[in-house]
């Protein structure tokens, strides 16, 4: 069990000293005990108030966040359970509308139990209140964070939650649409947890909580950054490799165990680069690093693969990440290698063709630009769903082609000791996809510095 803040605890834990200005809260006419005329609902409310100090189950305001200007709104567990009443739909909705009117980012400190059941129906139906509210922010390109406290349950988490931009988490803190109370007695208590969201692909990092203030700051630096309208410039190669001979010295370039992989690619381009993770479906793929970044002061969105045959998983998270860059204008910077999507039982069971289908889709829809290189193995569609049409680069050490040689050789019905001499039939080298009009050009390792400069 996490320890439970206030939610003016909550916002001082993460907010610039002395920033906080709360908004006025929308008035509402209740009748006695309710809509429902609940016997003992305005007494419960009274004790609650008296309790926290709060009239309501959530407060509302604007902060700074690392000397940023952001709309915020924080749960008070305390008042009947952090639920969601009409009254605190009000409160949403008013700072929903302040983000928007004043472009600002929107950070959600959550603590709720679900709808408040003394309203009934009429307390379920803020869910849709809040959704259309977050439907309308996400079309004015805002970006949502939020934080899961513990906890993040039902409604709350169906809705502030799993339908902001970045999911944060706090340790142990319980997530998840069903409450203690009201799940299954067999259910397994560890995918009620933040650790267990995360695992599962719905949450993108757990966050312990002295390091929460930092990485919502950073969050706020990124998002907030200039962004480039042209298409950012390919890293530099990292191996200074000469241009293969032949087709099978490109694979061989490609397959080297110590060639430069994508974590290696993406710490020498970023200055600073918050990860994304999972798919929002049930699915995370260690091999496919997802985020955005800062280069050169400049926001850049990121999907690399590492080198291992994609997962559906990782197919999904490229694609949340392109769509989210788009909606926020911020260019994307896309890493290719792998041998192939993964093409096991398991992987067609999870929609590995729908999962490329989306990612392909995402690239062609981008109303951004998107600039791709190719560091290593470019195997077949697998490859080229995150490959940008007209804007891929590559390595000295890479490769691409329509199926490994070996598998061509096979298809083909030739011998293994054939995979060689089809390689070069196949033009994969990397000089080959320039002439062949697949890639603009073969990037070099940067200039070094010059002595004395």
């Amino acid at each position: 069990m996490t320890t439970r803040l206030s939610a003016r605890a909550a916002i001082a834990s993460v907010t610039d000293s002395g920033s906080f200005a709360e908004l006025p809260a929308p008035h509402r006419d209740s009748p006695p005990d309710g809509p429902l005329g609940w016997a003992g609902y305005d007494d419960s409310r009274a004790r609650a108030a008296r309790r926290t100090g709060e009239e309501e189950s959530v407060v509302t305001g604007t902060a700074r966040i690392g000397g940023r200007e952001t709309a915020l709104i924080a749960f008070e567990f305390g008042f009947l359970g952090g639920s969601l009443g009409e009254r605190t739909g009000d409160r949403l909705e008013a700072a929903y509308a302040h983000a928007r009117a004043h472009r600002l980012p929107l950070v959600s400190l959550i603590a709720t139990g679900g709808s408040r059941m003394q309203e009934g129906m009429l307390a379920l139906t803020q869910l849709q209140c809040v959704a259309r509210q977050s439907a309308l922010t996400r079309a004015a390109g805002l970006p949502q964070i939020a934080v899961l406290r513990d906890p993040t349950t039902g409604g709350g988490w169906a809705t502030l939650g799993a339908g902001a931009d970045v999911v944060l988490a706090l340790p142990a803190a319980q997530v998840g649409f069903a409450g203690s109370r009201v799940r299954p007695a067999d259910a397994d208590p560890a995918a009620y947890t933040a650790e267990g969201q995360y695992a599962a692909g719905h949450v993108d990092a757990v966050v312990p909580a002295a390091d929460l203030p930092a990485t919502l700051a950073d969050w706020l630096r990124v998002l907030a950054a200039p962004r480039s309208a042209e298409p950012v410039a390919p890293p530099a190669a990292l191996a200074d490799v000469s241009a293969p001979a032949t087709g099978w010295d490109a694979v061989r370039q490609a397959r080297h165990p110590d060639r430069p992989r994508a974590p290696t690619y993406l710490d020498a381009y970023f200055d600073l680069r918050l990860p994304l993770s999972g798919d929002r479906a049930g699915g995370t793929d260690p091999g496919m690093l997802c985020g955005f970044g800062l280069r050169d002061g400049r926001a850049v969105a990121y999907a690399a693969q590492c080198g291992t045959a994609t997962r559906p998983a990782g197919y999904r998270t490229a694609a949340r990440v392109i769509r989210l860059a788009d909606r926020l204008g911020i260019p994307v910077l896309t890493l290719v290698d792998t041998p192939g999507a993964a093409n096991d039982a398991a992987a067609e069971h999870a929609g590995a063709g729908a999962a490329i289908a989306d990612t392909f889709a995402a690239v062609a829809a981008a109303g951004v630009p998107v600039t791709t290189l190719l560091i290593g193995e470019g195997g077949s569609g697998g490859a080229l769903a995150l490959a940008a049409p007209g804007n891929t680069w590559v390595t000295a050490d890479s490769y691409f082609s329509v199926i490994a040689p070996e598998l061509a050789a096979a298809i083909l019905k030739r011998p293994a000791t054939d995979a060689p001499a089809t390689a070069d039939q196949l033009r994969i080298r990397p000089q080959d996809l320039v002439t062949l009009g697949v890639a603009r050009g073969v990037v070099g390792p940067a200039p070094s510095p010059t002595p004395g400069a």
